[in-house]
């Protein structure tokens, strides 16, 4: 098998990795979209905007919540996809024992000192967020309540400045945008 197909091979194990651990929990929009769907986002986001093709970092995309929203331990990901993967994983991984303001201040103060390819999952995460509240926010979300998101986001993503001009300049266009909504 060549290295194309082994890379290959581990973004589509990543994927049906991240379904199954997902398999039952939805998205907080109007329509309660499938969770899977954000992960994948990312990946999408990451390849096919940031012509990202380190294949780590597609994988960490798809599997960026895992240990965070479900009952995946550090452990498990590294015997199924390595310890370059699950490094990138703990790197956007929230403490969910803390309090959400601990945690969200936490990520601000955090985001400069992770790994490039952590950087880029958290900046792909960050857009696709914003476009998901864009397109259909919670419903139970004010407006006062989408302006702090955007505005801490934009903290966070400060943070990891230089990592990617192109998809750094797409998140500011969000921002451009959310702000003429306004």
């Amino acid at each position: 098998m060549n290295q194309h197909s082994e890379s290959l091979g581990m973004l589509v194990k990543a994927v049906a990795f991240a379904a199954d651990k997902h398999r039952n929990q939805r998205r907080k929009d109007a329509d309660a979209s499938p969770y899977i769907n954000h992960p994948i986002a990312l990946a999408n986001v990451l390849a096919n905007e940031g012509g990202v093709t380190d294949v780590a970092v597609l994988c960490a995309a798809v599997l960026h919540d895992t240990i965070e929203d479900t009952e995946t331990t550090p452990e498990e990901l590294t015997a199924v996809f390595g310890p370059q993967v699950t490094a990138i994983v703990l790197d956007v991984t929230d403490d969910k024992s803390l309090d959400k303001q601990v945690r969200k201040q936490r990520q601000i103060e955090h985001a400069p000192h992770i790994s490039r390819e952590a950087k880029l999952v958290k900046l792909a995460d960050k857009i696709c967020n914003l476009r998901d509240i864009l397109a259909t926010p919670p419903s139970d979300w004010s407006p006062d309540r989408k302006q702090a998101y955007f505005d801490w986001a934009a903290k966070v993503v400060a943070g990891v400045s230089g990592v990617h001009p192109e998809l750094e300049a797409a998140f500011g266009r969000l921002l451009a945008r959310h702000a003429e909504l306004r």
